[in-house]
């Protein structure tokens, strides 16, 4: 009978370790949570404490290094707006930078499920979590974006999106994660 429970007891002690894996591989490491709400609660600051060397302008967008970077990007830049209009900052990570289209939608839906699930941890140590249906991507159309908002109370967050991007070049496809506000998109329209 001791046996018995003994084994039991080890096969439960079994399910409940391996239940605890597979959940633990669906959610975001500490690491990515982490670098993501450093990324995140500095859009609040214009991204400037995390703002590097600049690269060369692009018309009315001064690009720049940045210092802050989520696990698994091949680099990430902020884009600063300069024109009278738009003063405002983005925040980029290229997350793929390839030619299979079927990497290119692996990376695309994992790294939006990572966003999704990240928790943004707030100055008063509360959580937040980013909100959104991701968008299929189709091989024949050449972007596709899927947009997250973040419910925070703070009002300088109230257009603030994570947009989970795939997008197709002459030289193959790319996969990125922006940060910025949509107000000003919006504007335009």
């Amino acid at each position: 009978m001791k046996k018995a429970i003994s084994i039991l007891f080890f096969l439960v002690i079994f399910h409940l370790c391996s239940q605890a894996q597979f959940y633990k591989s669906l959610l975001p490491s500490d690491a990515f949570g982490d670098s993501l709400t450093l990324i995140v609660k500095d859009f609040k600051n214009n991204f400037y404490p995390i703002q590097g060397k600049q690269y060369p302008s692009e018309g009315m967008v001064d690009i720049y290094n940045s210092k802050a970077a989520i696990p698994g990007s091949e680099h990430c830049i902020i884009q600063r707006y300069h024109s009278v209009e738009d003063t405002t900052a983005s925040w980029q990570a290229i997350m793929y930078d390839g030619e299979s289209y079927v990497d290119a939608v692996k990376i695309y839906k994992n790294i939006f499920h990572l966003v999704k699930k990240s928790k943004i941890k707030w100055a008063d140590k509360r959580t937040f979590s980013f909100d959104g249906a991701m968008e299929i991507p189709d091989e024949s159309v050449r972007f596709t974006s899927s947009p997250l908002t973040l419910k925070v109370p703070d009002q300088e967050y109230k257009h603030f999106i994570a947009a989970v991007e795939i997008t197709n070049s002459y030289s193959g496809w790319e996969v990125h994660v922006n940060l910025h506000s949509r107000k000003n998109d919006e504007d335009q329209h």
